[in-house]
């Protein structure tokens, strides 16, 4: 596996974490493709690896490729590259479902990160679970071997399961961060620091490492505070869009907790029997 040679297609967000992962693990990454020039040298630079915006300049010979490009981008850019058949090809998406190269390779898998990635960070790759899959045992223990170089974490995950489990990424990751940001912008309005909430920020996040989110819920639609719901809904009459949001997300947490305590109540009005 060390003398494979790995081709990274892309240098975005992912393969800026990914390359240099590749390479810390023994890896033989020999070439980075990039349909940008720019972005190609910028990691080829950060990794010393060779690098390049050409087509024809990408190694036709190389036994693993690693596609780190957007979904929309996936097939035509593979189909732009001239790869040897016996080559591996593998994606990194979450909701591309692992037959896209079907048609046209034996070889074929994924290889998905479930991480937010970003240029600036730096983060312990080996901590990221890695959702493999594969159309074969065979093919599925060579993905296998990377992965295991790469991450303690490594998981063989459906590609509807991964679908399902991307989802949720988005829901808990990127949903979760444009809600700092509109956080944020109300602060702005009246010239208050965000660094006020980062505190707030991590406790939330540090509970929910300890206990289920279900559990960690606080605040005044779970309290049902009506008179602070509908405060906040007045207070956010210019801002339809952020009014909108608080106003879905609140019932949602009133629903959930409803139903929670319909449920426990039932429970506690069950029968009892006493065996003599």
């Amino acid at each position: 596996m060390m003398n494979k040679k790995i081709v990274l297609i892309g240098a975005g967000n992912v393969a800026h974490h990914l390359a240099p992962a590749l390479l810390r693990a023994g890896m033989n990454l020999c070439q980075i493709y990039s349909r940008t020039l720019e972005s190609a040298r910028e990691l080829g630079r950060k990794t010393g690896i060779t690098y390049t915006s050409d087509t024809f300049a990408v190694y036709p010979d190389g036994d693993i490729y690693i596609f780190c490009v957007s979904d929309d981008a996936l097939l035509s850019v593979f189909k732009s590259l001239r790869i040897n058949e016996e080559a591996l090809i593998l994606h990194t998406s979450g909701s591309v479902p692992l037959d896209i190269f079907k048609p046209y390779r034996q070889n074929y898998g994924v290889l998905y990160p479930l991480q937010t990635f970003s240029k600036t960070r730096n983060l312990d790759f080996g901590e990221i679970p890695l959702c493999i899959e594969a159309p074969d045992k065979e093919v599925l223990k060579t993905i296998g071997q990377i992965a295991d170089k790469l991450s303690s974490k490594v998981y063989e995950i459906s590609s509807e399961k991964r679908k399902k489990l991307h989802l949720a990424a988005v829901l808990a990751n990127n949903f979760t961060n444009h809600l700092y940001h509109m956080a944020g912008k109300l602060l702005e309005k009246e010239d208050l620091d965000f660094n006020l909430l980062r505190p707030l920020i991590f406790e939330t996040a540090h509970k929910v490492m300890q206990m289920i989110p279900e559990n960690a819920q606080t605040g005044p639609a779970r309290r049902g505070d009506t008179n602070i719901l509908n405060l906040h809904k007045s207070m956010l009459k210019d801002n339809r869009d952020i009014q909108t949001l608080y106003v879905l997300l609140s019932q949602s947490i009133q629903q959930t907790y409803s139903k929670k305590e319909k449920k426990e109540e039932t429970e506690n009005n069950a029968p009892q029997w006493t065996l003599w």
